[in-house]
């Protein structure tokens, strides 16, 4: 039956046209953008794991920026260190120099002196917008440190937490420490042992105190050296070390011990010589005492010959450097004891800074590759196959073509029923 009010081929024709004329539209948009999936409602799904993903490669690009400006300031620390390793091998040599009796040591004196300087120099342009990792006097918690933003972490219920590269902070500078004056009782030094003469020894062994973790930044440890009085010698001096933030139990006894051969030398006396090493129990130092002398220590060692209290002023890593004076014989004696402490110091400090260096450049080139594979993955996801866009534009532009010669054939077909009235 045909009606001139309702053209059904038309309607087919129509419906088919504009089939095809929405695909057209949507590979048009795909060529343009080069997206197969734009927008949400092309594929919400996709485009939600799609824009998930971008989000992560945004944060990624953030964290190589920290990764680079980290691993900066930390190469600058470095550097700084190993020059002042450098200058302190130098001032060895002129230590060492000075152990001859025919010598000038007021001249030598002063070439050290000016390499004290050149030290002082670096450690305090070592700085990264305004950053210096060489220093560590700051009694603030957390501040013997360096965070540095390394990752970003998204576990399967997507909880992003992000990560951390710590950078422990060195001290190479050369300040003064002092002691404090209120009692601490959380720590305890214990003594054992008189050292006899010929090889004898004894021993402090530092603990901390029940439900204490850490040392405490500011906590002084002063030791009195007028326990090692032989029948020879007789020292009335005392030296301390001032915590800082980060440090251990070893380091205090370390310090300890350098800061006491240092003197004792300087007082004449080179056969009492002490040595720090970790103790049997977590966290505690032992600080043990050699009487390499003929005369055996007059008393028994005590546990008041340490006096622990909380509130010194920390000095610099190298504080030792600033006392050095080689202008007499037991001068340049106490230097020679002092500078491998030194040296030492400096070597594990740039170490440390190497090391941390190059796990941040590993971090940084692991970040870049991780960003590039979730690049590669949005593009799987979301990115339009153009050879095959391409394929398709053509075919649709025909069917369009086509489409439209369907419609005005079938807009035509009432035209015929005209032939019934004539």
């Amino acid at each position: 039956m045909s009606s001139i009010l309702t053209n059904n081929s038309a309607m087919v024709a129509l419906q088919t046209l504009k089939g095809i004329n929405k695909n057209l539209a949507m590979t048009q948009n795909e060529i343009s953008t080069g997206k197969s999936i734009a927008t949400a409602k092309d594929d919400s799904a996709l485009w939600s794991i799609a824009q998930t993903m971008q989000s992560d490669v945004d944060g990624f690009a953030a964290i190589s920026g920290s990764l680079a400006l980290g691993s900066s300031t930390v190469a600058v620390a470095r550097d700084a260190s190993e020059s002042i390793t450098t200058l302190l091998g130098d001032i060895k040599e002129k230590i060492v120099a000075a152990q001859e009796e025919n010598v000038d040591r007021d001249k030598i004196q002063s070439d050290i002196e000016a390499l004290r300087g050149q030290v002082v120099s670096i450690f305090n342009a070592a700085q990264f917008n305004g950053q210096n990792l060489l220093q560590n006097t700051s009694a603030t918690s957390g501040s013997g440190t360096m965070q540095v933003l390394s990752s970003l972490d998204r576990d399967s219920n997507q909880v992003v937490s992000s990560r951390d590269i710590t950078v422990q902070k060195q001290d190479l500078g050369t300040g003064d420490s002092t002691a404090g004056t209120t009692a601490s009782t959380d720590y305890t030094a214990t003594a054992a042992g008189t050292p006899a003469a010929d090889g004898g020894t004894g021993s402090y062994t530092l603990a901390l105190g029940t439900g204490v973790t850490e040392v405490a930044a500011l906590t002084s440890f002063e030791l009195d050296l007028s326990s090692f009085d032989t029948a020879s010698v007789t020292s009335t001096a005392s030296v301390q070390y001032v915590a800082r933030e980060g440090d251990t139990l070893v380091d205090v006894a370390a310090g300890l011990a350098a800061a006491a051969n240092f003197t004792l030398a300087g007082e004449g006396n080179t056969d009492i010589v002490l040595s720090a090493a970790s103790g049997t129990a977590a966290g505690s130092a032992v600080i043990t005492v050699t009487n390499n002398s003929g005369d055996a220590v007059a008393a028994a060692l005590a546990n008041a010959d340490i006096t622990i209290t909380s509130d010194g002023n920390i000095g610099g890593g190298l504080e030792l450097l600033g006392d050095i004076d080689v202008s007499t014989s037991n001068g340049a004696s106490a230097a020679l004891s002092a500078i491998e402490y030194l040296t030492q110091r400096s070597i594990d400090a740039a170490a440390e800074f190497g090391s941390i260096q190059g796990r941040l450049e590993i971090q940084a080139d692991f970040i870049s590759r991780l960003s590039d594979n979730l690049k590669s993955g949005i593009g799987a996801l979301v990115d339009a196959d153009m050879e095959e866009a391409s394929a398709r534009l053509q075919a649709l532009q025909v069917q369009q073509q086509l489409g439209i010669q369907s419609l005005s054939i079938a807009n035509q077909a009432p035209q015929n029923i005209l032939s019934l009235f004539r």
